[in-house]
């Protein structure tokens, strides 16, 4: 018998999304089909959730959050108001978003929010921690159990506390190496990168 609750627009009989019984879906937010909400995840009002997303157990999506299209979120995630996650991010177990610099319980600082945006295709790994304020590249790699305390590149490799860059990946999620002439192939899908003045772009 499946665990999954499905979930119909209004007037529409066609399952939009699936939602486990224990998830909690509040009132006024926006799910797109396909996505998949697993065991004891909470989804506030105001949230923003694309297509063919899937949350996993015990993950919270606060008000005004934004997910594109195709965002994995994995078990005990919670994504705080401010971030932005673009299609096809990755967000490993565990991993840590925040939205204040410097918190005090005491102290209310909700309009001191300090917004997070995770460009087109980066993945985050599990136990990573980003720190609010900053922007993550598209198609960059978190490795896991970094601390990223400033912005990060399109296509850079991030490792370590604080986090340091360590290289390059590609869209494939394959470390790059560059050539004399400043070209590297993606050993999986073949395409062609090249870097130049501390930048990475695809170019085939």
């Amino acid at each position: 018998m499946s665990t999954e609750q499905p979930v119909a627009s209004s007037g529409n009989k066609t399952p939009e999304y699936f939602a486990h019984t224990t998830a909690v879906i509040d009132e006024g937010c926006s799910i797109g089909d396909g996505t998949k909400i697993w065991h004891f995840s909470h989804i506030m009002t105001g949230a923003v959730i694309g297509q063919h997303c899937n949350l996993g157990q015990n993950v919270v999506v606060s008000p005004k959050v934004v997910l594109g299209n195709n965002v994995r979120v994995q078990n005990n995630v919670s994504i705080y108001e401010g971030v932005v996650c673009e299609d096809d991010v990755f967000l490993g177990p565990s991993m840590v978003l925040t939205n204040v610099i410097n918190p005090r319980s005491a102290i209310s600082r909700k309009n001191e929010f300090k917004s997070t945006l995770i460009k087109k295709g980066a993945s985050i790994g599990a136990n990573a921690t980003i720190v609010c304020g900053n922007t993550i590249g598209s198609y960059a790699f978190i490795g896991a159990g970094a601390v990223v305390t400033k912005d990060v590149p399109d296509y850079a490799l991030i490792v370590g506390n604080p986090g340091r860059q360590t290289g390059w990946m590609s869209e494939y999620g394959h470390k790059l190496h560059f050539n004399n002439n400043g070209i590297a192939v993606c050993e999986e899908s073949g395409q062609e990168y090249q870097l130049a003045g501390n930048m990475v772009k695809r170019i085939q």
